[in-house]
C-alpha cells in the first residue's frame, strides 16, 4: 500500500521533512518547488510508514486504499507526476534528509534582551512571522487585528466547503496562547492606534494585512447593480463582520464570473452546490438561506487566455467536476482550446476533447479544465431556448 496527496495540499513541505525515504517531490531544494500545484508521492518509493499523513497540517494525505469518491483519482494524479521522471537518488540511511538540515541564521545574540515585535494581521502571513519569531528568537510578540476574530484569509477567504484547508489556521492559532505572545483584536491601526504610537512601543512592526479590498477593473458597467467583486462575495458567504447579509442578491439564473483562478472556481462551486451539502459547513446562515432561494442554474467562467495559462489548480477543478448534478463544459468556439488541451502532457491534461453530442463544448476530463469560457450548470428548471455561452442548447 502507498499514500497519495490529495486536493487540499498546502505545499508547505512538512511532509517532505518527515519522509524517511525521500519519496515526496518536489522538495524545497528542487527547481520545481513552489511552481507545481501540489506535492506528489512516488508510489514506487513509498514504504507505507504514514509519517507524512501524521505531519500534514491540512489532512491532505491518505492511504490509496482509503481514497473514495472524488479523491480516488488522486492515486493516478500522484503517479502521473513520476511517469516521465527518473527515480529519486537513493539516500544514505544514516542521513535523514539528502539535502541537509535547513539553516536559519539569526542576528540576535542568545543573551540579548528580548525585543518587542508587533505584527499587524493574524492571517497566515502574520502567523508564520509570529511562529518564526517565537520559535527561533526570544522576541515578545503582540498580534494585532482590526477584526474581532483572528484568522485573516484562512477564516474569511477560504470556501466554507474546504474545512481541511481552514484547519491550517488551527495549527497556527496555537501561537495565540504562547507565553511570549499577546493578542489584541478589534484594534484598527490608523484609527484606534497610530502607526507612530505602535512603533514607539515596539522595536519592530511587521505589517501583514494582505489585500482587504478588491481591485477595480476600470471598465464600463462595473458599478451597475448585480456587479459584485469576488472580495465582497467571498466575504458574504464567510460571514465577514464588515459585509452585510444583503450585500449579494442571487436573482438571476445565469452568473458570469470574470477570471479563472481558484477564487473563481470557489465562487462557481458554492453557487451551484446543493444547499443541503453546504448546510453541513460553516457557511454564513444568511448566505445559505439566499442560496436555498436562489434561481442560479448556470455559472459561466471567463478567461482571457487559453488553457495553458489557466490560473486555477487542477485540484480545484476536480472538486467542481465531482459536484452531483452539475454539468461541466468548456467552450470550444476557438479550435485552439481543444488543441491545447489535447497537447497537454500527463498530469496537465485537464479536459478531454470529446465533443458533447448536440453541443459545442468539451466534456470535463479526468483532471480538470482549460481556460477560455467554461460553465457549470445544474439541471434547469426553466431555461430559454437557444445556444448558451458554453455551446449548449436550452
Amino acid at each position: 500500500m502507498t499514500y497519495a496527496i490529495t486536493q487540499t495540499c498546502c505545499n508547505d513541505a512538512t511532509c517532505v521533512a518527515v519522509c524517511p525515504v525521500n519519496c515526496i517531490h518536489p522538495t524545497p531544494e528542487e527547481p520545481d518547488f513552489g511552481t507545481t500545484e501540489m506535492l506528489y508521492i512516488d508510489p514506487k518509493s513509498c514504504i507505507d510508514c504514514g509519517a507524512c499523513a501524521d505531519a500534514c497540517p491540512v489532512d491532505a494525505i491518505f492511504p490509496v486504499d482509503r481514497l473514495t469518491g472524488r479523491l480516488r483519482e488522486y492515486e493516478a494524479v500522484n503517479a502521473e507526476y513520476y511517469a516521465d521522471r527518473a527515480p529519486a537518488a537513493a539516500t544514505d540511511p544514516a542521513v535523514f534528509h539528502p539535502w541537509g538540515e535547513p539553516s536559519f541564521d539569526r542576528s540576535i545574540p542568545a543573551g540579548f534582551a528580548p525585543i518587542r515585535v508587533a505584527i499587524v494581521g493574524t492571517g497566515p502571513a502574520g502567523m508564520y512571522a509570529a511562529e518564526d519569531l517565537l520559535l527561533h528568537t526570544n522576541a515578545e510578540v503582540t498580534l494585532i487585528d482590526r477584526l474581532p476574530v483572528a484568522g485573516g484569509l484562512v477564516r474569511y477567504g477560504v470556501a466554507p466547503d474546504h474545512p481541511a484547508t481552514k484547519g491550517a489556521g488551527e495549527s497556527l492559532a496555537r501561537f495565540h496562547t504562547h507565553p511570549r505572545a499577546r493578542v489584541r483584536l478589534g484594534v484598527d491601526i490608523g484609527v484606534d492606534v497610530t502607526p507612530e504610537e505602535l512603533s514607539a512601543h515596539h522595536d519592530a512592526v511587521v505589517y501583514a494585512v494582505g489585500a482587504p479590498s478588491d481591485r477595480r477593473l476600470g471598465i464600463p458597467g462595473e458599478d451597475l447593480p448585480g456587479s459584485v467583486s469576488a472580495t465582497s462575495l467571498v466575504s458574504w458567504y464567510n460571514a465577514h463582520p464588515e459585509t452585510g447579509a444583503d450585500a449579494v442578491r442571487l436573482s438571476a439564473e445565469r452568473v458570469v464570473v470574470v477570471g479563472n483562478g481558484n477564487v473563481a472556481l470557489d465562487v462557481a462551486r458554492v453557487l451551484v452546490s446543493d444547499p443541503g451539502a453546504l448546510a453541513r459547513t460553516d457557511i454564513a446562515d444568511h448566505a445559505l438561506a439566499a442560496l436555498r432561494d436562489a434561481r442560479v442554474r448556470e455559472v459561466v467562467l471567463l478567461g482571457r487566455r487559453g488553457p495553458e495559462d489557466a490560473a486555477y489548480t487542477a485540484s480545484e477543478l476536480l472538486a467542481l467536476k465531482h459536484l452531483p448534478g452539475v454539468d461541466l463544459v468548456v467552450d470550444a468556439h476557438d479550435p485552439r482550446t481543444g488543441a491545447a488541451i489535447d497537447a497537454a502532457g500527463p498530469g496537465r491534461r485537464r479536459c478531454s476533447s470529446g465533443r458533447r453530442p448536440g453541443g459545442g463544448g468539451l466534456d470535463a476530463g479526468p483532471a480538470g479544465s482549460g481556460a477560455g469560457s467554461c460553465c457549470a450548470s445544474t439541471p434547469p428548471r426553466s431555461r430559454p431556448s437557444g445556444p448558451t455561452p458554453c455551446g449548449r442548447s436550452g
